[in-house]
């Protein structure tokens, strides 16, 4: 064989190798109950149970929010976000959440809202919250 076809043959074992990667790597939205099952971080999407408190204490730790969530098979879950109280959450339509669960609670590293538009009924309006605590 030419060296340069070993060369060619290697270059396309490389690119069948990083797309086998790239498609067993992509997340998919998940419940809390995947999320139980699976100790890695996943993505949950779902809606703020509104009838229960947000829990946020500035003073006492402003790194600390909590609140309760369905997900999208409406299983209810405590979700603790490590970071400020994101703005208008109770306004939220969706919430989607990055995280892995820790017990029965659900340890979020971001939270992504989708949230009505003040301007148009039309539009949507998107809020990415971010930990400030590093892991």
């Amino acid at each position: 064989m030419k060296k340069s076809s070993i060369i060619l043959i290697v270059i396309i074992a490389i690119a069948i190798a990083m797309i086998l990667v790239i498609y067993t790597d992509s997340s998919t939205y998940s419940t809390f109950t995947e999320a139980k099952e699976k100790n890695t971080e996943l993505y949950v999407v779902g809606v703020l149970n509104k009838e229960k408190d947000l829990h946020y204490d500035p003073v006492k730790d402003a790194n600390h929010f909590s609140f309760y969530m369905y997900d999208n098979d409406s299983t209810e879950c405590q979700v603790v976000f490590n970071g400020s109280k994101p703005q208008d959450i109770e306004r939220s339509e969706q919430i989607v959440l990055t995280g892995k669960m820790e017990g029965n609670t659900f340890h979020a590293s971001k939270i992504l809202m989708k949230c009505p538009s003040k301007y148009n009924k039309d539009q949507v309006e998107v809020i990415e919250a971010t930990t400030t605590a590093s892991l």
